[in-house]
């Protein structure tokens, strides 16, 4: 059994984001709306843009393919698909210029929620349908929001590792990007969860990996260099987990590493069937794209007003890690 390669998993996402340029004057964030939106109106086909966080992320790239593969279930909905390149000012000029081309949706996977906030705003107040989902953006007046819990997800993995990393061990601990709601609420649930109740666990070291895999291995290959004990990984995703993992790889001193993540992706949950890794948490990209879709369209064809919908987070371990590598191996995500 094999997992796809990034590349693979990342063709379909390519696709949909290859085709459209967004083009047209841009707003200015903050001025006043001449024309303010009127009552809902149902229309015969809707035009819809997903601006992704950053297709380099295993879990953002699956997320991606998900909602293309769940639009195609909706004849009167076009979608288009974005990728923001984790950049705060790419990721905002999509948004705007989204607004400036007249979608009647825009979804938004924020990479800085803070970042996004004033864009997230002003594609509300004119009307537009607006969705901020993995991670929801809190706060914002007329938008709606389809999410995972990430406090939850951070604590049922932290909870997990309690009675197994042992006496006085020291860990490292790998971040998301600093200020990203997700990040924060995963760190807050292992410091609540785990470090305040165990507080003869020492972090030799902690650092922002971006969500990303390379970074991670780069930061490990420093850290394991400078601490010959590390006795566990915890990392706010999976992606970030398994790069650690690779950086000491084949190495004796950390043959019995532990280690914890958040999203369940393929790879991170063969290797908990493996024994590679210890546990991690899934954020279900099928079940996300299913609702983000979902509630655009019931927010388009004025069923509902505004939607807050939340996914849950199944904790995964060895005793179950097969029953997720055969639901990925059935949508297609490993091969055998």
């Amino acid at each position: 059994m094999k997992i796809l390669t990034r590349r693979q998993v990342m063709a379909g996402a390519a696709a949909a984001m290859a085709a459209v340029a967004l083009s047209g004057c841009s707003i200015t964030i903050g001025n006043p709306i001449a024309n303010p939106p009127g009552p809902c109106q149902p229309q015969d086909h809707y035009r819809v843009a997903y601006i992704a966080r950053a297709q380099v992320d295993s879990f953002a790239a699956w997320l991606a393919n998900e909602m293309k593969d769940e639009a195609a279930k909706y004849p009167d909905v076009s979608l288009n698909v974005f990728d923001g390149q984790a950049d705060d000012e790419v990721e905002n000029r999509m948004i705007e210029n989204a607004i400036a081309n007249k979608y009647d949706a825009i979804i938004i996977q924020a990479n800085n929620g803070e970042a996004q906030r004033p864009y997230i705003e002003a594609s509300a107040k004119r009307g537009i349908v607006t969705i901020t989902t993995n991670p929801e953006v809190e706060g914002i007046e007329g938008a709606s929001s389809v999410d995972s819990n990430p406090y939850d997800q951070g604590a049922v993995v932290a909870r997990e590792a309690l009675d197994q990393i042992p006496p006085n061990a020291k860990v490292v601990v790998l971040d998301g990007p600093g200020g990203n709601y997700h990040s924060m609420q995963r760190r807050q649930a292992w410091q609540t969860e785990f470090f305040d109740k165990r507080p003869d666990v020492t972090v030799v070291a902690e650092n922002i990996a971006n969500w990303n895999k390379d970074e991670a291995l780069r930061l490990m290959e420093d850290w394991s260099l400078a601490n010959p004990q590390i006795d566990a990984i915890v990392s706010m995703n999976d992606n970030m987990a398994t790069g650690a993992l690779e950086a000491v790889k084949g190495k004796p001193a950390f043959e019995n590493i532990l280690s914890y993540g958040v999203d369940g992706t393929p790879e991170a949950a063969m290797l908990v069937q493996n024994g590679g890794m210890t546990a991690t948490a899934l954020q279900n990209a099928t079940e996300l794209a299913e609702l983000n879709m979902k509630s655009v369209h019931e927010l388009l064809s004025c069923e509902k007003n505004s939607l807050d919908v939340t996914i849950g987070n199944p904790l995964i371990t060895k005793d179950n890690a097969g029953e997720f590598v055969d639901m990925y191996r059935n949508a297609g995500l490993v091969k055998n």
